[in-house]
Parts: C-alpha cells; sequence; structure tokens
C-alpha cells in the first residue's frame, strides 16, 4: 500500500524524458546576487544519488504539475539536479524570475534513476510542512524570495511504516 499524498502527485513531478525543462533558467551564475534561492538539504539518509529541486508558482492548481504544462503556458518552472555531495550539508542554488512567493520541493533520488521510488526516496518541500495522507498545499510549501539570495533549509522526510513519511531525526526519536 502506498502513502496517498504520494499518490495524489503526477507522475511528471518525479520522473519524464523532460528532465531538461527549467535547468537552464534555473541555473545560478557563478557569485549569484539573486532573485535566487539557497537551499540547505537537511537530514540525508545517506550520501547516493542525485537531489533534485523544482519550483513551482505558488498556488494548488500549478504546484506539483506537470512541467510541460507549465512551461507551455508560460508559468513559472525551474529544476537543479546535481549529485549529493560527498560530505558537509548540500546546497542547491535555483535562480528565479522575480522576487515573490513560489512553492519548492525537494526529491532525493537515491538511485539516480528520474523516477520516485517510494520505498527508498526522500522528498521534502519549502515551509517543512508535516506530511499526510494528500500532497501538502501550495501555501503550506512555499517561501517567499526577496530580490537577493534567500536561504531555505528544507527536511527530507522518508518512508515510515506503510503509510506515511517523516524526517529521520522525527522516526529515530520515537524507538
Amino acid at each position: 500500500m502506498a502513502c496517498a499524498f504520494l499518490l495524489a502527485l503526477p507522475a511528471a513531478a518525479f520522473a519524464g524524458p523532460h528532465q531538461e525543462l527549467g535547468k537552464a533558467e534555473g541555473r545560478c551564475r557563478t557569485s549569484e546576487t539573486g532573485p535566487a534561492l539557497m537551499v540547505s538539504v537537511l537530514g540525508l539518509k545517506d550520501r547516493t544519488g542525485n537531489l533534485k529541486l523544482e519550483v513551482y508558482p505558488a498556488n494548488d492548481n500549478d504546484f506539483l504539475q506537470d512541467d510541460r504544462i507549465l512551461v507551455a503556458q508560460g508559468k513559472t518552472f525551474r529544476r537543479v539536479e546535481l549529485p549529493v555531495a560527498s560530505a558537509g550539508t548540500p546546497v542547491l542554488c535555483v535562480r528565479l524570475p522575480a522576487p515573490g512567493r513560489y512553492a519548492v520541493s525537494l526529491l532525493h533520488d537515491r538511485d539516480a534513476n528520474h523516477k520516485f521510488n517510494l520505498s527508498g526516496d526522500g522528498i521534502g518541500f519549502a515551509g517543512n510542512p508535516r506530511l499526510a495522507w494528500s500532497k501538502p498545499k501550495a501555501a503550506a510549501s512555499s517561501v517567499v524570495a526577496g530580490t537577493g539570495l534567500t536561504q531555505v533549509p528544507i527536511v527530507i522526510n522518508y518512508r515510515r511504516g506503510l503509510l506515511s513519511f517523516a524526517p529521520l531525526e522525527r522516526r529515530n526519536a520515537r524507538r
């Protein structure tokens, strides 16, 4: 049985042949000054695979929408994908089109196959909402970006039991 919020997410949020969409627009420049998000990745299970950061409009209709649809409609979509750093706190930088509110998701694709593996991969969102039976609301998964660099900590959640996801720290604290 799978966690219902993951079933509610479109497959395009995790996989697809169009993995390059949004990457050129999202790529930070050397000495980036903004507007951009500097996302610190916290609570990794291990140092394998890739991290995939995606930025969406901060409304429920567009949040986690298929990237091809967003791009075709001229809406904001940015993606940054990097291998997990071997040490330290991974930080991903993503450029934004303008200051404002954006919804943000982060996937720890542990086997680097560009597909979400329910039993092994991790997921997190800006605002670090508690994950429940449905995908989080855009408002709970968003951040307000200023004109410069906006620091955003995201805690990764991994499968916990059959039906829920939680950060590793919370899971270990209950043992």
